[in-house]
């Protein structure tokens, strides 16, 4: 059959590739795999920008009531963590955070007439600063 037949060109590959290996000494295959475990280690480090961690302000009633008690609320990726928002915050706006709580608004069902869709979920964080030094959200 020929839905089935890249699995016959799979046999075929996987019996073709012993024969074209050569033996090599076990220390080289250490070496190899020490030097290929720092290249994934390198690659995976996550770049720090604070233009990809935050969004933009998030202005809303209770927003500015937290602002009295220097907490302001950010917009931010969804993947984005605390300690990446503590340090794009501090470098963004030159302040000390204290500590920063996220919370992640799901997406919503929602329908106009006959059409259904959803409106878009979103994560925002609130961030606590020192006291005495503020951010110019506006």
């Amino acid at each position: 059959m020929a839905l089935l037949d890249f699995l016959k060109r799979k046999k075929q590959i996987e019996k073709a590739k012993p024969a074209e290996k050569t033996p090599s000494k076990p220390a080289e295959k250490k070496a190899e795999k020490v030097l290929d475990v720092k290249k994934t280690e390198s690659k995976n480090k996550p770049v720090e920008i604070s233009g990809e961690v935050i969004k933009g302000s998030h202005i809303s009633e209770k927003a500015t009531n937290l602002a009295e008690k220097n907490k302001y609320t950010f917009k931010i990726t969804k993947n984005a963590n605390k300690p990446q928002i503590k340090k794009s915050i501090e470098s963004a706006y030159k302040v000390n955070v204290l500590s920063v709580n996220i919370i992640k608004i799901p997406k919503k069902k929602r329908r106009i007439g006959r059409t259904e869709g959803f409106k878009k979920g979103y994560s925002k964080a609130i961030v606590t600063i020192k006291e005495g030094q503020k951010i110019e959200v506006l």
